[in-house]
C-alpha cells in the first residue's frame, strides 16, 4: 500500500500532505495521555505486519490492519499510523518522506471511516453481529486504502488506471485475511478487557 518517490504529482503530493497534517491534528487532540501506550501497541503492529511488501506496480501488498486501528483508535489512527509510516521510511526506506503525506491518508482516512461506519454494530450484544460488523471493518479498511491508492494514482495521470485496477484486484486476498484478524481480536479483547473499546467509542 506503499507508494513510492518520483511517482505521484506535486498538486496530489501537496493536497495529501494537508490532509493528513490536519487528520492528525485531530487525532492527537483526542487522544488522551493515558492512551500513549495502547496507541504505541497499535503503531508498533502496524510497524510490523507491514514489513513485508509484496511489489505491484508503483505499490505494494502487505498487510496493513488499518480497520483494526479505526475500530480501537479512530482518529488517533492519524498519528499512530504516521509515526508507523515515518519509521519505515527511515530505517527501511519503504515509501519516502515526499510521499509520507499521501501514504499516512491512504491508511488512516480509511480506519477512521471504519470506525464511524462499524463502531456501533461492533459494540452489539449479539456475538454474531459484532463479528461480522468486526470483519467487515478489517475487510472494508483494506479495500477503502486500496481505492485510495488507486485514486492518488489516476489523478496522478490516466496512464495508471490499469495499475490501479490491479492494485485493488491484489488486495482483496488481504482483505480477507485482515478482516478474520479484526474479527478473532475483537472478541478475544470484549470477552477479556471490554473496557478498551467502552473507552474508544465513548470518546
Amino acid at each position: 500500500m506503499h507508494i513510492s518517490e518520483g511517482i505521484l504529482s506535486a498538486p496530489v503530493l501537496l493536497g495529501g500532505s494537508v490532509l493528513s497534517a490536519g487528520g492528525t491534528a485531530i487525532g492527537l487532540k483526542k487522544m488522551a495521555y493515558e492512551k500513549t501506550p495502547q496507541v504505541a501497541i497499535f503503531s508498533a503492529a502496524f510497524f510490523v505486519a507491514s514489513l513485508v511488501h509484496v511489489p505491484v506496480g508503483p505499490s505494494s501488498v502487505h498487510l496493513i490492519l488499518n480497520g483494526l486501528m479505526g475500530c480501537f483508535l479512530g482518529w488517533v489512527a492519524f498519528p499512530a499510523i504516521l509515526i508507523g509510516l515515518f519509521l519505515q521510511t527511515v530505517l527501511f526506506q519503504f515509501g519516502g518522506i515526499t510521499v509520507l503525506g499521501v501514504n499516512t491518508l491512504n491508511m488512516a482516512l480509511p480506519a477512521v471511516l471504519c470506525f464511524y461506519l462499524f463502531r456501533s454494530a461492533i459494540m452489539s450484544q449479539n456475538q454474531l453481529i459484532s463479528m461480522i460488523s468486526a470483519f467487515l471493518c478489517g475487510a472494508s479498511g483494506v479495500f477503502m486504502g486500496a481505492i485510495m491508492v488507486a485514486i492518488s494514482l489516476v489523478f496522478t495521470g490516466e496512464s495508471f488506471l490499469e495499475v490501479a485496477g490491479l492494485i485493488v484486484m491484489a488486495h482483496i486476498p488481504i482483505m480477507i485475511v485482515e478482516g478474520i484478524i479484526t474479527a478473532f481480536c475483537v472478541k478475544f479483547l470484549k470477552r477479556v478487557k471490554p473496557e478498551i473499546l467502552e473507552d474508544v467509542y465513548a470518546h
